[in-house]
Protein backbone atom coordinates (compact mmCIF):
# COMPACT_ATOMS: atom_id res chain seq x y z
CA UNK A 1 0.00 0.00 0.00
CA UNK A 2 1.30 3.34 -0.95
CA UNK A 3 2.18 5.76 2.31
CA UNK A 4 1.07 9.31 2.07
CA UNK A 5 3.08 12.61 3.35
CA UNK A 6 1.29 15.82 3.76
CA UNK A 7 3.30 18.38 4.19
CA UNK A 8 3.16 21.97 5.34
CA UNK A 9 0.05 21.46 7.89
CA UNK A 10 -0.60 24.56 10.22
CA UNK A 11 -4.14 24.59 11.56
CA UNK A 12 -5.85 21.85 14.25
CA UNK A 13 -8.46 21.07 11.10
CA UNK A 14 -6.29 20.25 8.60
CA UNK A 15 -3.94 18.04 11.18
CA UNK A 16 -7.01 16.16 11.54
CA UNK A 17 -7.83 15.78 7.94
CA UNK A 18 -4.81 14.14 7.86
CA UNK A 19 -4.32 11.57 10.54
CA UNK A 20 -7.96 10.83 10.48
CA UNK A 21 -7.73 10.20 6.73
CA UNK A 22 -4.71 8.07 7.56
CA UNK A 23 -1.63 9.85 6.58
CA UNK A 24 1.62 8.03 6.63
CA UNK A 25 3.83 10.96 7.77
CA UNK A 26 2.80 14.94 8.43
CA UNK A 27 5.62 17.76 8.09
CA UNK A 28 5.80 20.61 9.83
CA UNK A 29 7.43 23.55 8.53
CA UNK A 30 10.34 25.87 9.76
CA UNK A 31 11.57 27.90 7.10
CA UNK A 32 10.72 31.43 7.54
CA UNK A 33 10.52 32.13 4.29
CA UNK A 34 7.76 30.13 3.20
CA UNK A 35 3.81 30.71 3.98
CA UNK A 36 3.87 27.45 5.63
CA UNK A 37 6.21 28.45 8.61
CA UNK A 38 5.63 27.78 12.27
CA UNK A 39 7.64 28.26 15.02
CA UNK A 40 8.59 25.30 17.12
CA UNK A 41 6.22 26.23 20.03
CA UNK A 42 3.18 26.20 17.55
CA UNK A 43 4.25 23.28 15.46
CA UNK A 44 4.04 21.22 19.34
CA UNK A 45 0.80 22.20 20.01
CA UNK A 46 -0.53 21.44 16.69
CA UNK A 47 1.25 17.96 16.93
CA UNK A 48 -0.28 16.90 19.55
CA UNK A 49 -3.60 14.80 18.17
CA UNK A 50 -1.40 13.35 15.79
CA UNK A 51 1.48 11.95 18.07
CA UNK A 52 1.34 8.18 18.02
CA UNK A 53 -0.78 8.22 15.47
CA UNK A 54 1.42 9.49 12.01
CA UNK A 55 4.97 10.50 11.64
CA UNK A 56 5.41 13.59 12.88
CA UNK A 57 8.44 15.68 10.15
CA UNK A 58 10.07 18.80 10.68
CA UNK A 59 10.46 20.46 7.65
CA UNK A 60 13.96 22.07 7.61
CA UNK A 61 16.19 24.12 5.07
CA UNK A 62 19.97 23.83 6.16
CA UNK A 63 19.13 24.06 9.74
CA UNK A 64 21.81 25.15 12.08
CA UNK A 65 22.81 23.31 15.42
CA UNK A 66 20.27 25.56 17.95
CA UNK A 67 17.22 24.73 15.09
CA UNK A 68 17.85 21.19 15.46
CA UNK A 69 18.17 21.44 19.57
CA UNK A 70 15.02 23.48 19.77
CA UNK A 71 12.72 21.32 17.59
CA UNK A 72 13.66 18.35 19.67
CA UNK A 73 13.22 19.68 22.79
CA UNK A 74 9.65 21.24 21.76
CA UNK A 75 8.24 19.70 19.34
CA UNK A 76 10.37 15.67 19.39
CA UNK A 77 9.85 14.61 15.94
CA UNK A 78 9.71 11.35 14.58
CA UNK A 79 12.22 12.51 11.57
CA UNK A 80 13.77 15.60 10.64
CA UNK A 81 13.23 16.76 6.60
CA UNK A 82 16.72 18.40 4.90
CA UNK A 83 15.34 20.24 2.07
CA UNK A 84 18.85 22.39 1.23
CA UNK A 85 22.04 21.92 0.09
CA UNK A 86 23.34 19.51 3.61
CA UNK A 87 26.30 17.56 2.21
CA UNK A 88 26.87 14.14 3.28
CA UNK A 89 28.58 14.96 6.84
CA UNK A 90 26.03 17.34 7.37
CA UNK A 91 23.49 14.69 7.35
CA UNK A 92 25.17 12.82 9.75
CA UNK A 93 25.82 15.45 12.09
CA UNK A 94 21.76 16.41 12.74
CA UNK A 95 20.78 12.48 12.83
CA UNK A 96 23.90 11.92 15.84
CA UNK A 97 22.78 15.29 17.46
CA UNK A 98 18.59 14.93 16.98
CA UNK A 99 18.67 11.21 17.60
CA UNK A 100 16.16 10.53 15.16
CA UNK A 101 15.86 9.85 11.48
CA UNK A 102 16.30 12.05 8.43
CA UNK A 103 14.72 12.53 5.06
CA UNK A 104 16.97 14.27 2.36
CA UNK A 105 15.53 16.12 0.01
CA UNK A 106 17.22 15.61 -3.69
CA UNK A 107 16.32 18.37 -5.88
CA UNK A 108 15.37 17.11 -9.81
CA UNK A 109 15.65 18.49 -13.10
CA UNK A 110 16.13 15.58 -15.64
CA UNK A 111 17.26 12.25 -14.71
CA UNK A 112 21.02 13.01 -14.13
CA UNK A 113 19.85 15.09 -10.80
CA UNK A 114 19.50 11.36 -9.18
CA UNK A 115 23.11 10.60 -9.20
CA UNK A 116 22.75 12.80 -6.40
CA UNK A 117 21.18 10.36 -4.47
CA UNK A 118 23.92 7.77 -4.54
CA UNK A 119 25.67 10.03 -1.65
CA UNK A 120 22.61 9.59 0.67
CA UNK A 121 21.24 5.86 -0.11
CA UNK A 122 21.51 3.75 2.87
CA UNK A 123 22.51 7.33 5.58
CA UNK A 124 18.74 8.31 5.49
CA UNK A 125 15.76 6.89 6.34
CA UNK A 126 13.89 8.28 3.28
CA UNK A 127 14.97 9.96 0.19
CA UNK A 128 12.49 12.72 -1.33
CA UNK A 129 12.69 13.21 -5.05
CA UNK A 130 11.12 16.65 -5.55
CA UNK A 131 10.82 19.23 -8.83
CA UNK A 132 13.57 21.46 -8.77
CA UNK A 133 12.17 25.10 -8.28
CA UNK A 134 12.06 27.75 -10.85
CA UNK A 135 15.26 29.82 -11.12
CA UNK A 136 15.24 32.85 -8.72
CA UNK A 137 13.03 31.62 -6.20
CA UNK A 138 13.50 31.74 -2.50
CA UNK A 139 11.79 28.52 -1.65
CA UNK A 140 13.21 25.42 -2.21
CA UNK A 141 10.15 23.29 -2.22
CA UNK A 142 6.30 23.44 -1.95
CA UNK A 143 5.63 25.28 -5.62
CA UNK A 144 3.65 23.56 -7.43
CA UNK A 145 6.70 22.29 -9.95
CA UNK A 146 6.53 18.94 -11.36
CA UNK A 147 9.45 16.20 -13.18
CA UNK A 148 8.99 13.46 -15.46
CA UNK A 149 7.79 10.53 -13.30
CA UNK A 150 8.54 8.43 -15.31
CA UNK A 151 13.12 8.84 -14.46
CA UNK A 152 12.48 7.26 -11.24
CA UNK A 153 10.55 3.93 -12.93
CA UNK A 154 12.60 0.76 -11.69
CA UNK A 155 15.25 2.59 -9.84
CA UNK A 156 15.30 0.69 -6.47
CA UNK A 157 16.90 2.46 -2.92
CA UNK A 158 18.02 1.13 0.27
CA UNK A 159 14.77 2.80 1.97
CA UNK A 160 11.30 3.31 0.73
CA UNK A 161 11.59 6.93 -1.16
CA UNK A 162 8.61 9.59 -1.50
CA UNK A 163 7.87 11.41 -4.27
CA UNK A 164 6.83 15.26 -4.61
CA UNK A 165 6.68 18.24 -6.68
CA UNK A 166 3.32 19.39 -8.10
CA UNK A 167 1.28 16.23 -6.88
CA UNK A 168 -2.54 17.15 -6.41
CA UNK A 169 -5.33 14.47 -5.97
CA UNK A 170 -6.13 14.84 -9.63
CA UNK A 171 -2.69 13.83 -10.87
CA UNK A 172 -1.55 11.75 -7.79
CA UNK A 173 -2.67 8.42 -9.45
CA UNK A 174 -1.04 8.47 -12.63
CA UNK A 175 2.30 9.76 -11.09
CA UNK A 176 2.07 6.91 -9.11
CA UNK A 177 1.55 4.68 -11.85
CA UNK A 178 4.15 5.99 -13.98
CA UNK A 179 6.84 6.25 -11.56
CA UNK A 180 5.98 3.16 -9.02
CA UNK A 181 6.76 5.76 -6.16
CA UNK A 182 5.98 3.84 -2.70
CA UNK A 183 5.10 7.09 -0.99
CA UNK A 184 3.53 10.70 -2.11
CA UNK A 185 4.43 13.96 -0.54
CA UNK A 186 1.78 16.99 -0.85
CA UNK A 187 1.59 20.19 -0.17
CA UNK A 188 0.99 23.25 -2.44
CA UNK A 189 -1.62 20.55 -4.28
CA UNK A 190 -3.91 20.50 -1.67
CA UNK A 191 -4.17 24.29 -1.09
CA UNK A 192 -6.65 26.46 -1.71
CA UNK A 193 -4.03 29.10 -1.80
CA UNK A 194 -0.49 30.01 -0.95
CA UNK A 195 0.15 27.87 2.59
CA UNK A 196 -3.69 27.14 3.32
CA UNK A 197 -4.26 23.74 3.21
CA UNK A 198 -7.96 22.70 2.29
CA UNK A 199 -9.34 20.09 4.40
CA UNK A 200 -11.35 18.81 1.78
CA UNK A 201 -8.44 18.55 -0.24
CA UNK A 202 -6.48 16.80 1.89
CA UNK A 203 -8.93 13.92 2.21
CA UNK A 204 -8.91 13.96 -1.67
CA UNK A 205 -5.30 13.27 -2.18
CA UNK A 206 -5.30 10.27 0.57
CA UNK A 207 -8.62 8.85 -1.36
CA UNK A 208 -6.71 8.99 -4.45
CA UNK A 209 -3.30 7.66 -3.35
CA UNK A 210 -5.35 4.77 -2.00
CA UNK A 211 -7.92 4.24 -5.62
CA UNK A 212 -4.33 3.87 -7.04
Amino acid sequence: MTGTKICGLSTPETVAAAVDGGAAFIGLNFFPPSPRYLTPDAAARLALPARGKTTIVAVTVDPDDDLVDRLMATLRPDLIQLHGKESPNRVRDVAARSGVGVIKVISVTDASDLETARAYDGLVDHLMFDARPPAGSSLPGGMGAKFDWTILAGRRFARPYLLAGGLDPWNVGEALRQSGAPIADVSSGVERGPGIKDPGLISAFLEAVRRA
